[in-house]
């Protein structure tokens, strides 16, 4: 398969991950399996595969700006970074609705966080850390 053949699956799958997440949050089948595991796995299943095949075969490196701009000219290594942020951000997402849940703050206040989280990560993080500190009740969230 072609770099651009992985991500026309994988961001179809995130996507489809995303919108489970989204609709149902309270399903332990959505959280726990397809979301908890499945799509994290087959996710990071690709990045080890890309990341062992490919490694190495440019330059670059993680010391410099200038160094990881040089690895990013790679498209494998660039497919395995897009791969790693949507596990990620996929697992943020999904410790967002279990820790919402255990803290009874309402599904959907928790909405835009996870399409902003979806977007772009760090941020979705931020505003669901903000509304959990101003919304939540006070309950303990149940530890991943």
């Amino acid at each position: 398969m072609t770099p651009d053949q992985i991500f026309s699956i994988a961001n179809p799958l995130a996507l489809l991950a995303w919108v489970a997440l989204v609709l149902f949050p309270r399903r332990k089948i959505v959280t726990d399996v397809v979301i908890g595991m499945a799509v994290p796995a087959l996710f990071a299943t690709a990045y080890v595969a890309i990341i062992a095949a490919k490694w190495g075969t440019g330059s670059g490196s993680f010391s410099s700006l200038q160094g990881v701009m040089m690895l990013f000219t790679n498209p494998w290594l660039v497919l395995a970074g897009w791969i790693h942020y949507l596990a990620f951000d996929l697992l943020i997402g999904r410790w967002e609705v279990i820790d919402a849940g255990g803290r009874g703050i309402p599904h959907l206040a928790v909405v835009p966080c996870l399409l902003l989280t979806f977007m772009f990560g760090p941020s979705g993080w931020l505003l669901y850390m903000i509304l959990r500190a101003t919304v939540s009740r006070g309950a303990r969230a149940p530890s991943l």
